[in-house]
């Protein structure tokens, strides 16, 4: 199933409670964006999850869904809340307290992309500002929970895996005080967005792969494991960070040599959290 906001990819059968997810994977650079803005495509791809969707499209034959973002983050991010306007990129928007993302460009219509470098030249109205919000915005969101509910219906719990990628060098300073240099970041901010038991066994399933795990550093989760994470009502949300160096080459935004080979790796984790269930989840509704 496909429309401009989102690709949802699913299952024959459904038979898992999980839903997996990548809002940053998208890359439809519409021409009207590339027009306004003063970067090359190619530096505008520096903050996409590149070929997050394409490690993850076997999702499905597991039982489970996959919904992918289409346009890219340096249009809309997905993972901010929609009321996160930057003054300093949208007109007629008034500051409003310290918000560190925003103050740092990356709300929700970002103004900047890696490394700090400025998308526009001047400002966006506020009206382009609400038209992408509500043109890809709600229907990514309306669509992601639509899943979960549907998960939670037939059983009993719903977990979202929250699929992104990170820069070789964000665990720079992580890795200093490991053994092992992290390739797998999950975040499940402390505890609060989803039980121990769940990421356990999430973890443990990269874990089981050869891949070396950490949580909650450098990256806890951002929005949508804080609105998506509800393990009391038995709504579970976990964020993966995957290192880029495993699969592609970061400068040219190209898979690696060594895609196909992780793509394999990563099935087999697919599989086991596609069948993960917790030891107080019913059964499945007949």
């Amino acid at each position: 199933m496909n429309n401009s906001a989102y690709a949802l990819l699913k299952p024959e059968q459904r038979r898992s409670c999980v839903v997996f997810a990548s809002p940053h994977s998208g890359r439809r650079y519409l021409p009207g964006f590339l027009e306004r803005t003063v970067l090359d495509e190619l530096t505008l791809r520096s903050s996409e999850d590149a070929f997050v969707d394409q490690l993850f499209s076997c999702v499905p034959e597991f039982g489970a869904p996959l919904l992918t973002a289409e346009v890219p983050r340096a249009y809309v991010d997905l993972n901010r809340s929609p009321d996160e306007l930057d003054p300093a990129l949208i007109q007629g928007v008034r500051r409003s307290g310290h918000n560190p993302r925003i103050a740092s460009g990356l709300g929700v219509i970002p103004r900047v992309v890696s490394n700090g470098r400025a998308i526009y030249s001047g400002k966006l109205s506020r009206t382009e500002a609400d038209t992408r919000i509500e043109r890809y915005w709600h229907p990514y969101h309306d669509a992601l929970q639509a899943l979960l509910n549907e998960a939670h219906r037939s059983f009993g719990q719903a977990v979202l895996i929250d699929c992104h990628s990170m820069p070789h060098e964000a665990v720079d300073g992580v890795s200093r005080g490991c053994a092992q240099r992290p390739q797998i970041v999950l975040g499940d901010r402390f505890g609060a967005a989803a039980s121990a038991e769940i990421v356990d066994q999430v973890e443990a399933a990269f874990a089981s792969a050869g891949l070396v795990v950490t949580r909650n550093a450098p990256f806890a989760g951002a929005y949508i494991t804080q609105a998506y994470g509800r393990p009391s009502r038995g709504q579970h949300a976990i964020q993966i960070e995957i290192d880029r160096a495993l699969y592609m080459d970061e400068k040219r935004v190209e898979p690696s040599a060594d895609f196909e080979a992780f793509r394999d790796v990563l099935r087999g984790v697919i599989a086991e959290i596609a069948g993960l269930q917790s030891r107080d989840m019913p059964l499945a509704a007949e």
